[in-house]
């Protein structure tokens, strides 16, 4: 990434009740709520945004990573979750925690990989922006062939 500061823009449109889309130039709108719901029909809420945010930004460091030390994955998946509690008159996440499972080629690499996993949540810089705590569980497993 480079080092130059950049400005990130979301338009919100109200669509009744707490519904809203998030509209970007080029991109998906994405569908809003901010309650969750039950049913067939379930918008995003903000809570789904933030942890969906961390996990993909956590991802995306690992890639970085990985590449710099030109190192190849089979497969990466991470499931990120997210902590709502109240504090005090309000409500908060208070903690991510991601579990991610990576597959190798080989058990010579897992010490790299542990690396590059350490690095993507150390410099996830959507987690650092955060005043919840973030934790990351890793699984490799070798698959050679």
């Amino acid at each position: 990434m480079s080092e130059e500061s950049k400005l990130f823009r979301q338009k919100v449109i109200w669509r009744g009740g707490k519904a809203g889309e998030v509209v970007s130039p080029g991109m998906p709108t994405i569908l809003t709520d901010g309650q969750m719901q039950s049913g067939s029909i379930r918008h995003h809420t903000p809570e789904d945004l933030l942890v969906a945010a961390v996990t993909t930004c956590f991802m995306n460091s690992f890639i970085t990573f990985i590449e710099k030390m030109q190192i190849e994955v089979k497969s990466f998946e991470a499931d990120g979750q997210g902590l709502l509690e109240k504090v005090d008159r309000s409500f908060e996440i208070t903690r991510v925690t991601l579990r991610s499972r990576v597959t190798i080629g080989s058990e010579d690499i897992r010490g790299k990989v542990e690396r590059a996993l350490e690095l993507g949540a150390k410099y996830c810089f959507v987690a650092n922006s955060l005043k919840a705590s973030f934790e990351h569980q890793d699984e490799i497993t070798v698959k050679e062939g």
